[in-house]
């Protein structure tokens, strides 16, 4: 398999983390966000949407999306679980998971401030409160949906949750997001981070890491 990947997306950190638990054997093919390759005949052949990560399965096919992407890996190779198999437990991990990937990232991604830099006139300043701003608003209800008792988000092994959790932290710590109301998601970053499938997949580990 072929991930065509950024080693600063959070996207694809996501999903370099699933194949990692997965055990599966890939090969990154970086693509590099900020010099516009993403934007090339060649690659948007590859993911019409102009982002990253693309999965190449190694016979052709392609996946985009990373939560797609992941869902079909939990689909094909059971185990380790990312998605547990209980209806009800299923869609609260959904939950947390989406409150990451669909409420703070998307208005958070390298295309939507490059939008409201050049057309809207945003400051660095204004950029920073912006990120921090929805960053916090995220974590805020990420920790506020999690149970008890458990070491990672919903059980004591790690699933989908986690790993958005964990490739989102890495923007937080970066932009300067103040962490301190948000002591449960640092203990479950910290606990994510000592597994080699985790710390493998983090953006200073990548080949195209600059």
């Amino acid at each position: 398999m072929k991930l065509y990947s950024y080693w600063r997306s959070t996207t694809s950190y996501r999903v370099r983390i699933a194949l990692n638990l997965k055990g599966l054997s890939y090969e990154i093919c970086p693509i590099n966000l900020v010099a516009g390759e993403q934007k090339g005949p060649d690659y948007t052949a590859l993911n019409p949407g102009k982002g990253v990560p693309t999965l190449d399965l190694g016979d052709g096919t392609l996946l985009t999306q990373s939560l797609a992407i992941i869902e079909y890996l939990d689909a094909t190779v059971p185990e380790p679980r990312l998605l547990p198999t209980d209806p009800l437990q299923r869609a609260r991990v959904q939950a947390a998971a989406q409150t990451i990937a669909m409420d703070i990232h998307p208005v958070n991604n390298l295309r939507v401030m490059s939008y409201l830099k050049a057309n809207e006139g945003l400051t660095a300043d204004g950029q920073l409160d912006w990120f921090r701003h929805w960053m916090a608003e995220g974590f805020a209800a990420y920790q506020a949906l999690l149970p008890k008792g458990t070491a990672f988000s919903f059980a004591d092994s790690p699933d989908l949750a986690d790993i958005c959790l964990v490739a989102q932290l890495f923007n937080a710590h970066r932009w300067g997001v103040d962490m301190s109301p948000f002591p449960r998601l640092l203990e479950i970053e910290e606990r994510a981070l000592s597994l080699s499938a985790f710390n493998d997949a983090r953006p200073e580990n990548q080949p195209d890491a600059t």
